[in-house]
């Protein structure tokens, strides 16, 4: 029998029933737990090292899940899943099958909402709140959001409504000074400023009691110090502007603490209202890898030495990299070139052009909007801005992209890494979306680069542009072998023809799916059929060019990693449909579903987008169109 205290945890009251000393013990046993489980998996590991002692605190304070627990961002709430019944689960974190990486309403009761995406806790809390108040519900509301996330504008939307509606919610700020980077922004120099300055009410004590000796003027100077105080304390502490929302304040807290964690939650648990408890805390904490770690305190690594912290994987050529280095390029050769990123300049490359232009890039935060607005701003006063984002947090500015820079016809160009399907961070983390959203902007142009050699050059075209927004797209992971191609026709690569010039099909490949259409060609060239692979380069607009070469053919097939709906092949079909041409076409891509999580072949394989899989589908196709020729 274990005498690990973790494995009498089976739910939240085990915890309850644990002695303070105990709850310490298991704090430690938690850490070494994830580190153990992470380094096999990857995952999130250095935010999950940093709030456990304020989610054992939330679980003994609350009853959840009667009382709701909600995590912003998702991925710190791994000790969450540990406490709540799923410590089994983490043999299989984020793998197919196993454990998501974030809150999973399908894998517990304890978990009532999948956001992946920041700053929007605070908006589900403010409804929970609202609604259990209509139903008459006693239940309470508690929220777990970063310091990051508060700069995110949805977040002080939250608290507007919060604040207005007086209902039983407990914010827990976990102030790391971090989000991936560390956070930028005038709440995040607040919120440091008082990290700072930890003993400020302790000298205002020492003040009252010295002067509280002194008759006649004491008491009288001590107002007028204490005024004076209170302006500094205005000036550099958060609480001010929390409690003039409305909203009590208490902390800062050491996040670390336990007791101080517990007797922090009851307290706000207590006041029968909205409540900030402000938690000072250190991403990747009781792990010195993760905690000397500078560049993100070992947010998501894949798979490391649990001595040492460091990669198991061999390096390899990654796509984000290949982006980097040629932004900076491009950035030596154009005095105009200026970065954004949205609090994440190490996972999109925006990094290296801060590190040596640190004046000509800028992090905005969790703040997405403004950062295609800003971008707007920086187009009008003559630079070429370059907004680099996940694929999937793009979608959050759509009304930016469409009417404050399109509308405009402003030279932006945003960089989407993680484009297609990424695997393991699941659904909400797809870039499967994004050229079915943008593809309906007026004058927006679209590249899909399929290698490195066509990543850099299609950057450069896009930076050319400047009557208009441009985006290039790309998936996560290593870049495959280049894929040169043998033709051009027009902007269009032509990546293989049939070496005894049959015509039967003509597959598009959008970006990265060219290696797949090239091997599938391949395949069908085997069971007699003659196959040509293009790579259009840029998919919106669609190239006129490819009518022809349509029509040259007697099946056109479109191969994309993004939704089928209102995808590439869709536009590709209506420009064969206006220009008249009468060929028949297949597309083939991501129905637009919650798809589960796993690698990004798993994936591809259970949507029919393997290179067998599409030469066996397309086979299908050209078999009854031949069929029906001869009828």
């Amino acid at each position: 029998m274990s005498d690990r205290i973790i494995d009498r945890i089976g739910g939240p009251q085990d915890l309850k029933e644990l002695t303070t000393d105990e709850v310490v013990v298991l704090a430690a046993e938690i850490r070494d737990f994830l580190v153990t489980k992470v380094a096999r998996t990857g995952g999130h590991l250095g935010p999950n090292l940093g709030v456990v002692e304020i989610t054992l605190a939330l679980h003994r304070v609350f009853d959840s899940p009667k009382d709701r627990i909600l995590f912003d961002t998702g991925h710190q709430a791994y000790v969450h899943k540990i406490v709540t019944g799923r410590q089994d689960g983490f043999e299989m974190l984020r793998s197919r099958g196993g454990l998501s990486g974030y809150p999973s309403r399908a894998e517990s009761d304890h978990d009532i909402i999948e956001n992946s995406h920041a700053s929007t806790a605070l908006s589900y809390a403010d409804g929970l709140a609202k609604a259990y108040a209509l139903r008459g519900e006693k239940r309470w509301v508690a929220a777990v959001v970063g310091d990051g996330a508060l700069t995110g504008g949805m977040c002080w939307e939250a608290l507007n409504n919060i604040a207005a509606a007086k209902n039983p919610v407990v914010m827990v700020v976990n102030d790391n000074g971090r989000s991936y980077s560390p956070t930028i922004g005038g709440l995040a120099e607040h919120l440091s400023t008082l990290r700072l300055n930890p003993g400020y009410e302790k000298v205002l004590d020492l003040v009252k009691e010295q002067l509280g000796r002194t008759p006649l003027v004491g008491a009288p100077l001590y107002e007028v110090l204490h005024a004076v105080k209170r302006g500094i304390k205005d000036a550099v502490a958060p609480q001010a502007m929390f409690e003039d929302l409305g909203i009590k304040y208490v902390g800062p807290v050491d996040g670390h603490d336990q007791a101080a964690m517990e007797s922090a939650l009851r307290r706000a648990k207590g006041f029968g209202g909205p409540v900030i408890v402000h938690a000072v805390t250190r991403k990747g904490y009781g792990y010195r890898p993760a905690e000397d770690d500078e560049a993100d305190c070992l947010h998501s690594p894949s798979t490391f030495d649990p001595e040492t912290g460091k990669p198991l994987a061999p390096s390899s050529l990654k796509w984000t990299g290949v982006f980097a280095d040629e932004l900076v390029a491009i950035a030596d050769e154009r005095a105009d070139i200026v970065g954004i990123t949205a609090a994440m300049s190490g996972p999109t490359g925006i990094a290296k052009l801060m590190a040596k232009y640190p004046e000509r890039a800028y992090d905005v935060g969790i703040a997405e909007q403004h950062a295609a607005t800003s971008a707007a701003g920086l187009a009008i006063g003559g630079l070429h801005p370059v907004v680099a984002v996940y694929a999937t947090f793009l979608n959050r500015a759509f009304d930016q992209v469409l009417l404050d820079v399109a509308m405009h016809k402003l030279p932006v160009t945003f960089v989407l890494d993680r484009a297609g399907i990424t695997g393991p961070d699941g659904p909400s983390h797809y870039g499967i979306w994004d050229m079915s959203v943008f593809g309906v902007v007026p004058g927006l142009r679209i590249a899909a680069p399929r290698d490195a050699v066509t990543l850099r050059a299609e950057l450069r075209e896009a930076v050319g542009v400047e009557d208009g927004p441009t985006i290039v797209r790309f998936p996560t992971g290593a870049v495959p072998a280049d894929l040169p191609a043998v033709d051009r026709v027009g902007p269009i690569d032509v990546l293989l023809q049939d070496p005894d010039g049959r015509k039967d099909v003509l597959i598009v490949a959008v970006g990265a799916m060219g290696h797949i259409a090239v091997e599938a060609a391949a395949r069908l060239a085997e069971q007699g059929y003659g196959a040509t692979v293009v790579d259009p380069r840029w998919v919106r607009p669609v190239p006129v060019e490819l009518v022809g070469l349509a029509t040259a053919h007697r099946l056109v097939v479109t191969i994309e990693d993004g939704v089928r709906s209102g995808g590439v092949g869709d536009a590709i079909a209506k420009t064969l449909r206006d220009a008249g041409a009468d060929v028949p076409l297949r597309d083939l891509g991501v129905e637009p579903d919650w798809h589960p999580h796993g690698t990004r072949p798993e994936l591809l394989a259970d949507l029919g987008l393997t290179a067998q899989d599409v030469a066996r589908t397309v086979t299908g196709w050209l078999a009854g169109i031949v069929s029906a020729a001869d009828r």
